[in-house]
């Protein structure tokens, strides 16, 4: 048999690592062409985006106390004084309290107390809501500030005048003269018809109506109701970062009568309500105003010393 001639040359092995090759090589260069786009650093960045709000700081409190046992015994003693008179059983129980029903103790609790007997009746309301923003942009603190301010206002209860803006040039030069606002054809002196502000321009001062929510406001702020006892409903000094007194006194049948004062405070993002209310059974004067306002703002300075425990 005749040999097949040995002819030098690429064998099969030696042409399929070289196809390889060939292809490696073309891959690589695709690689290097694919990465040699724009650099990173003159990429362009969304001006739009701008940075991150800032977000609204959260509150001071993050929990509440326990209401029911936030009253000193003593102190209920002079707020319940129809419970001396009870058996022992019930004078416990009156002063225990019974807890108000809440899903969340961390955002409100409360506590209420009743001591009764066939004169008078006494009950104090403890409510203690501690008020969360959901909104990033607006701080707890602001948040509390518009539930208490609408709770104010329900009262009835003026908020406290704020000062007007400086002026920036004379103010003669910009403010209107007394006749500028007088309507033509009307002599000096007199009132428009229509009007019932009186000739000299200033706004008559209302008192507070006997046995209503809340009080009236004055025309002027500043200048002192003659008719004012010092115990209608206002806001009040010195007691948390703000906080007001209502006062109502109601006739309950023909010879009962029952007053409820109600003392308000806030304290950062906590609002604290103490509601004292007095009723009495067959007699015609109602319950004194400045005993049952005392005890109520003493026991609101209390509570307002344990938040800032």
């Amino acid at each position: 048999m005749q040999r097949k001639r040995y002819t030098p040359g690429r064998t099969g092995s030696a042409a399929r690592t070289a196809v390889l090759l060939t292809l490696g090589l073309g891959l690589g260069i695709g690689l290097t062409g694919c990465s040699a786009g724009t650099p990173v650093d003159d990429i362009a960045v969304d001006a739009k985006a701008g940075p991150a709000a800032p977000v609204a700081p959260p509150g001071r409190y993050r929990t509440l106390f326990e209401p029911c046992g936030s009253v000193p015994q003593a102190t209920l003693r002079d707020l319940l004084p129809g419970a001396a008179t009870l058996a022992d059983r019930e004078r416990d129980k009156a002063y225990r309290g019974s807890a108000a029903v809440t899903y969340d103790t961390d955002r409100r609790v409360g506590c209420t107390w009743r001591a009764d007997t066939p004169d008078t009746s006494h009950r104090l309301v403890l409510d203690v809501e501690r008020v969360v923003s959901y909104d990033t942009a607006v701080s707890d603190d602001d948040r509390a500030q518009e539930v208490y301010v609408r709770k104010q206002l329900a009262a009835g209860i003026p908020l406290p005048p704020t000062a007007p803006p400086t002026p920036t040039g004379p103010a003669s030069a910009t403010a209107p003269t007394s006749a500028s606002t007088t309507a033509p054809g009307t002599p000096p002196g007199k009132t428009p018809p229509g009007s019932t502000a009186p000739p000299n321009g200033t706004p008559t001062a209302k008192s507070p109506t006997p046995g209503t929510t809340g009080g009236t406001a004055t025309g002027d702020p500043a200048t002192p109701d003659p008719a004012s006892t010092g115990l209608e409903p206002r806001v009040l000094e010195g007691l948390g970062d703000i906080a007001y007194l209502d006062d109502v006194v109601s006739a309950v049948g023909a010879n009962s009568h029952q007053r409820v004062v109600s003392v308000v405070f806030r304290t950062s993002n906590v609002i604290v309500t103490v509601s004292y209310r007095e009723q009495t059974t067959g007699s015609g004067e109602a319950p004194d105003s400045a005993e049952l306002q005392e005890k109520a703002r003493n026991l609101a300075r209390l509570l307002a010393e344990r938040l800032e425990e």
